[in-house]
């Protein structure tokens, strides 16, 4: 009994922290503005939707990889399943969470979005660096 309590514990202070780190990585994308080039390209004009989140991803997937990303990329994956999973249950019962998970997806959509600006960015200083060479 004492090791399920632990164990009950323990995976909900992992979901805590879980939710903090994401939390402060969509914080600091969110500060970041896209350019019009990936506007264009996402179709995120104002504000990013959940819905555009695996189209992102998808887009995302095609760039080169920056070794820097991979991690935090991951984890708002994770993060943006989780919310999926939330909104669907417990926002049933609860429609001001229904509002909020939405929110957050529509961040985790956007920190995408930045990450495949950082990307296209990457890809664009490895072709010069390879023209120079």
């Amino acid at each position: 009994m004492m090791a399920a309590f632990i164990f009950v514990v323990s995976v909900v202070i992992f979901l805590q922290f879980f939710v903090f780190y994401c939390r402060s990585l969509i914080a600091v994308s969110s500060k970041q503005p896209l350019s019009p080039e990936v506007q264009d390209v996402t179709g995120i004009q104002r504000a990013a939707s959940g819905e555009d989140f695996n189209r992102v991803m998808q887009l995302l997937h095609l760039c080169p990889e920056r070794p820097e990303d991979r991690k935090g990329i991951q984890a708002i994956g994770a993060y943006f399943r989780l919310l999926s999973f939330a909104g669907s249950t417990v926002a049933q019962l609860a429609p001001s969470m229904k509002s909020w998970t939405d929110s957050e997806r529509g961040h985790c959509t956007y920190f995408a979005a930045i990450a495949l600006e950082r990307r296209i960015s990457f890809s664009r200083d490895m072709l010069a660096q390879q023209m120079d060479a």
